[in-house]
């Protein structure tokens, strides 16, 4: 597995899994079966409603809990519960995670920060990271925090590269975590001739050819599937590179176009909702 180097020399495998979306049993079958089949990353999120069924996934797997990269988000509502760190733990069945997150730059934010930096510090998170701060939201946290997170996660493909979000990035060696990273199911991406043409090239599927550029890009990609077959087709990007002329090729298709638009009212919601946690 292909690994990046981490602002505070962790690393991490530049593939892995996502459970968004997926329901508590998918969340599981998922989770075990790409963990046997080679995988190291898993990532959830309160707001997933998944965390137990991804531990139990865990566990199942075989694999020591040490050669997992495990990675999950507090969700807004959690961000003044003192005891959100601890509680995201115990769904999880783990005395750690590989990287924690604050989900959204909604409610409090700040004092969910404060919590990564508190877990961090603890050893209860070996990393942190923020998820959809993009624009004025990280040029304030940018101001205020102590610990420079490792990891953000954002909308990322090769029509929206985050050109400008990536400058900053780059000034502190935080690294990009791509969600919809073939598009959410527009097909238009996958069709693109470059992609077609450079699938039948190396062998493969535009959607590999489109997670291998994630990773030449120095992204680290989670692609999400409760479908078995398509879990191992995601991992089967490691064997061929891009070109560098063949980079340059993709870039052309930079629209600078999200196809995810937050407004200010869906922050103000996210805020006011509380995930519904599986039971014990």
């Amino acid at each position: 597995m292909e690994t990046i180097l981490l602002n505070n020399k962790m690393e991490c495998p530049v593939i892995g899994i996502g459970t968004f979306m997926l329901s508590p049993k998918d969340a599981e079958n998922s989770v075990r079966e790409a963990l046997k089949m080679g995988y190291s990353l898993i990532d959830t999120a309160n707001a997933y409603v998944n965390e137990r069924a991804v531990g139990r996934g865990m566990k199942e797997s075989g694999v020591k809990r040490e050669d997992i990269f495990l990675s999950t988000k507090l969700w807004p509502s959690e961000y003044e519960n003192k005891n959100a760190v601890d509680e995201t733990l115990e769904r999880l069945g783990v005395e750690y995670v590989d990287l924690l997150y604050i989900h959204q730059p909604a409610g409090n934010w700040l004092a969910g920060y404060r919590q990564l930096e508190k877990a961090y510090k603890e050893g209860k998170a070996k990393s942190i990271g923020i998820s959809n701060f993009e624009g004025k939201y990280i040029a304030e946290l940018e101001t205020k925090w102590e610990i420079v997170p490792q990891f953000i996660q954002v909308e990322a493909h090769p029509y929206f590269t985050q050109t400008e979000l990536r400058k900053t990035l780059d000034k502190y060696g935080i690294k990009l975590m791509s969600w919809y990273p073939l598009g959410h199911g527009d097909k238009s991406l996958l069709n693109e001739p470059v992609f077609v043409e450079l699938a039948a090239k190396y062998g493969k599927t535009p959607a590999q050819v489109i997670l291998r550029w994630h990773t030449q890009m120095g992204f680290v990609v989670i692609p999400g599937s409760r479908n078995v077959a398509h879990i191992k087709d995601n991992l089967d990007i490691l064997d061929f590179r891009l070109s560098d002329d063949e980079m340059a090729e993709i870039a052309k298709l930079d629209k600078g176009v999200r196809y995810y638009n937050r407004t200010d009212a869906m922050l103000a919601s996210f805020a006011g909702w509380r995930p519904e946690f599986e039971k014990a």
